[in-house]
């Protein structure tokens, strides 16, 4: 079977045991001073490390990148990272563990998602959208109503070499567990964690929409934005929620033959209007003209496809910022990808291995919602300054911030964890007469507003 990776018990966690002894608390203090620099945000306050670390325990420094990430989306919003609650980091890098509707908890992974035993080895799965469940099930020549017995019997007579290319091949995903590579981490470290491109750009031909820069002090920073989001899953999501969060009017758009699944949504929907579009239609150039930010998540393959490459749309739509994310980078155009799957791809899953021998997993989808606070702060920033630039294009890939994390500081063991309570660090909705149930927002001083039920909302500004 699977590793469970749905942990539905009394939310537990702990400081990082080396972050007392300065170690990964001072590392993470240098990623945001790092971050700052790359955003242009270098005069902004010079931070100090937290009196209390973010409660996500694990031998990695997954608790000073969820508090760097979530920090520099306060300071590109121009607030300081002081009233950071730890636990309220959290809870909302763990938001599905708090998350319930209409009183109840989802199933937040399918059968088909987990590590595997090969006969040579380990592999991980990702089979939550029903396509790559049935990818999965093609690919071992397995039943539609394939139990995980069944799973677990055609890997075990596969090497790992064989099982991912059997199940990529049609059409599911699967990576090989892998061990850390560290030469491949530092070449990816030598690249900024937030690729930043200008283009310079003819002002637009229609009138510039009001900025953030104009709006009265005591507005919410982004109001007045217009964000297209074109993002699924969590690590854009988070981006796209944050601007929302922010002030920012988010309009995501989804395929009609794609449906999220409504609890992925729910969990980060929260103050967006939600609308289905076929993006190959003159209607998205239309939303488009009048955006502007647009945050892209789709494989980088597929944005060439569609003919919305972040270049192209940089200058067709001057002033426009272009936000990038994808799983592996710009390098692996065709390669899709999750949280998970980079973990395991990338060497973490074996370093936080419980036993030495079953691959372990990092106590949140940590480098899926990091991306989408940095990509948030990087939006953020790029939004409030733009009146004096042209058109910017900003990148981010969970394998890079993969290798963030495996260059910073770490323990030979996590520390022994001590429970919290989550109560306070909980929003309630009413979505269309659904009781929703979520984490509040990771940013000190700002609340949601509640998510719209997925496709409900025209594609209109």
């Amino acid at each position: 079977m699977p590793a469970s990776t749905d942990d539905r018990r009394s939310p537990r966690a702990s400081a990082n045991g080396e972050s007392d002894e300065g170690g990964q608390r001072r590392a993470g203090v240098d990623l945001l001073a790092r971050v700052q620099r790359e955003l242009g945000l270098a005069g902004a306050e010079v931070v100090s490390p937290p009196h209390r670390a973010v409660p996500l325990p694990s031998r990695l420094a997954t608790a000073d990148l969820a508090w760097a990430s979530v920090s520099a989306a306060m300071l590109a919003a121009g607030r300081s990272p002081a009233s950071l609650d730890p636990e309220r980091i959290a809870t909302a890098y763990r938001s599905d563990r708090v998350l319930t509707i209409s009183g109840e908890a989802p199933p937040v992974w399918s059968v088909y998602s987990g590590f595997w035993r090969t006969s040579d080895g380990w592999i991980r799965t990702h089979g939550n959208y029903p396509h790559h469940a049935a990818g999965l099930r093609a690919g071992l020549r397995l039943r539609h109503d394939a139990a995980v017995d069944a799973v677990r019997d055609a890997l075990g007579e596969r090497t790992t070499t064989a099982a991912v290319a059997d199940i990529t091949t049609a059409g599911g995903l699967a990576v090989a567990v892998a061990a850390e590579e560290p030469a491949v981490d530092r070449a990816l470290r030598e690249h900024p964690l937030l690729e930043l491109v200008r283009i310079d750009t003819t002002p637009a031909s229609h009138a510039p929409r009001a900025t953030a820069a104009s709006t009265p002090p005591a507005s919410l920073p982004l109001q007045g934005m217009r964000v297209l989001d074109l993002t699924r899953v969590i690590a854009g999501p988070v981006c796209s929620r944050t601007l929302a969060m922010l002030g920012a009017d988010v309009l995501r758009i989804d395929p009609p033959h794609l449906p999220e699944p409504e609890w992925q949504h729910l969990d980060t929907g929260h103050g967006k209007r939600s609308a289905v579009l076929d993006a190959r239609t003159s209607r998205l150039q239309e939303l488009l003209a009048h955006a502007d930010a647009v945050v892209l998540g789709y494989r980088p393959a597929a944005l060439d496809r569609l003919g919305l490459q972040p270049e192209v749309l940089a200058r067709r739509y001057p002033r426009l910022v272009v936000a990038q994310l994808s799983a592996w980078g710009v390098e692996n155009p065709e390669r899709a990808g999750f949280d998970s799957l980079v973990q395991a791809a990338s060497g973490i899953s074996f370093i936080e291995s419980a036993d030495g021998d079953r691959p372990g997993a990092l106590p949140a989808q940590a480098l899926d919602h990091s991306a989408g606070y940095l990509l948030a702060a990087a939006v953020s920033a790029l939004l409030r300054r733009r009146p004096e630039e042209g058109s910017w294009i900003v990148r981010a890939s969970l394998r890079r911030v993969a290798a963030e994390l495996l260059g910073m500081p770490r323990s030979g063991e996590p520390a022994a964890e001590v429970e919290f309570d989550t109560r306070p660090h909980v929003a309630r909705f009413d979505v269309d007469g659904t009781a929703l149930v979520t984490a509040r927002p990771a940013l000190a001083g700002f609340e949601y507003r509640a998510p719209h039920k997925w496709g409900s909302d025209q594609p209109t500004w």
